[in-house]
């Protein structure tokens, strides 16, 4: 899908569906964060949620007393909506409108955190862009935590097809830089009760 294209799908949700609408909204933001403490990171460790959305994380993050996070979307309707809630929070994190295959990171992070954003990437060359940013944006000794739909997961999300893999795929994918360090599955249940088999990977940035 082009960046275009992409935009105006993920516009579209987000300005016709509440937060809760939709079927990967998460009330806790579990096991993401779980993950994130197992890292052991300070209030001034870099985070940035990549395809954040309205997601919930970055108010975990700010109310752990992280300094600063960073969301990125494509969406800026997404990311409106996670500033409403919020309310005078939201000046306490930062907020990107960038297609993750074009964005040109301007500093380094501690932790890359994904869920739910990588998986779809179809496309072997908008897998190899997202890569290369993650790259570039992710510091020597850093963390990135990805997690997709697993092989035996759904096919498609919000009418998109999807790319399911495991750990080891993933891996591949990422490349001789990143060394797994971490791994679980995880049964999402959707608002309106169905479940959705999750991968979660961490890896290290050599």
């Amino acid at each position: 899908m082009s960046e275009a294209s992409a935009k105006d799908h993920w516009e579209a949700v987000y300005t016709t569906r509440d937060e809760a609408g939709v079927s990967w909204f998460q009330d806790s933001p579990s096991p993401s964060f779980e993950l994130i403490e197992r890292l052991k990171p300070t209030r001034d460790t870099q985070v940035i949620d990549i395809g954040g959305g309205a997601s919930r994380l970055v108010d975990a993050l700010l109310e752990r007393g992280f300094r600063h996070p960073t969301v990125l979307d494509i969406s800026q309707a997404a990311l409106d909506l996670a500033c409403l809630r919020l309310g005078r929070r939201a000046s306490l994190a930062r907020w990107i409108v960038e297609d993750v295959r074009e964005w040109e990171p301007s500093k380094r992070f501690d932790i890359w955190h994904d869920r739910a954003a990588f998986h779809f990437l179809v496309e072997a060359s908008d897998r190899a862009a997202y890569v290369a940013r993650l790259t570039r944006a992710l510091k020597p000794g850093g963390h990135a935590i990805i997690a997709t739909f697993a092989p035996d997961g759904p096919e498609k999300c919000s009418g998109l097809p999807v790319y399911r893999t495991d750990a080891k795929g993933l891996a591949q994918e990422l490349g001789e830089a990143f060394t797994l360090v971490d791994t679980q599955a995880h049964d999402h249940v959707t608002p309106n009760h169905s479940s959705q088999r999750f991968q979660f990977s961490v890896f290290q940035r050599q």
